[in-house]
């Protein structure tokens, strides 16, 4: 595992993946980039849970799909056990909308797929840093499509008119402060929204949001 770095003006990432030149590259290229840093290797599930009950958590770790032992799917449900604050991306080859449906539902608050070149993935994970989701486009269509034929319900959930236009951006992909941008708000102003709708339907991410938005058909 890569030491860690405990510096707090970074964001700190672990790399879970059984292909260790994969991971082992884009460590170092998370390394390279500005206000991103790897704090860790991981070849397994196993491990990766092992290590986040022992040590301080990253902000965010991405995690592959498919290992020999525990799957990431699974992965993403016990890390969110264990630590409820931490992103879980999952970076994977699978593109199937039963794949993506668990993952997202399990708690993973973005989804890329490692078609994408290395620069393209870091380019998908600084989106973290201004509030966005990390989603590769055709993964965020097959997203509308998964939850648009599920089952609707009647509740609102108290969501205010305002809140509903800070949801159908989200929905629409705008980090926190191209909102604020497009509302002539402040960040904060977003940041308070989203709390209040985060609690309103009982989520605790962006991706738990659109789920729910798109899966009831709240807009």
């Amino acid at each position: 595992m890569i030491t860690r770095n405990l510096s707090t003006e970074q964001l700190d990432l672990w790399v879970v993946d059984d292909n260790v030149a994969f991971a082992k590259n884009l460590a170092e290229l998370i390394n390279q980039t500005e206000g991103l840093q790897c704090g860790g290797i991981f070849h397994s599930c196993e491990e990766v849970l092992h290590d986040l009950e022992a040590e301080s958590p990253p902000d965010v770790i991405l995690m592959d799909i498919g290992f020999p032992g525990m799957n990431g799917i699974e992965g993403v449900k016990r890390v969110k056990m264990v630590a409820p604050a931490v992103q879980v991306i999952m970076l994977t080859v699978f593109e199937d909308n039963d794949n993506i449906f668990r993952a997202i539902t399990a708690g993973a608050s973005g989804y890329l797929h490692k078609s994408a070149t290395l620069d393209e993935i870091i380019n998908a994970l600084k989106a973290i840093l201004v509030g966005g989701v990390p989603m590769n486009p055709h993964i965020a269509r097959k997203m509308l499509e998964i939850f648009k034929h599920l089952s609707t319900t009647t509740s609102d959930y108290g969501i205010t008119a305002r809140e509903k236009e800070v949801l159908q951006l989200l929905v629409d992909g705008l980090s926190k402060k191209q909102i604020a941008d497009k509302l002539f708000v402040s960040f904060h102003t977003i940041d308070t929204h989203l709390r209040n709708i985060y609690a309103k339907l009982q989520v605790n991410s962006r991706s738990g949001a659109i789920v729910k938005v798109l899966k009831e058909h709240l807009l």
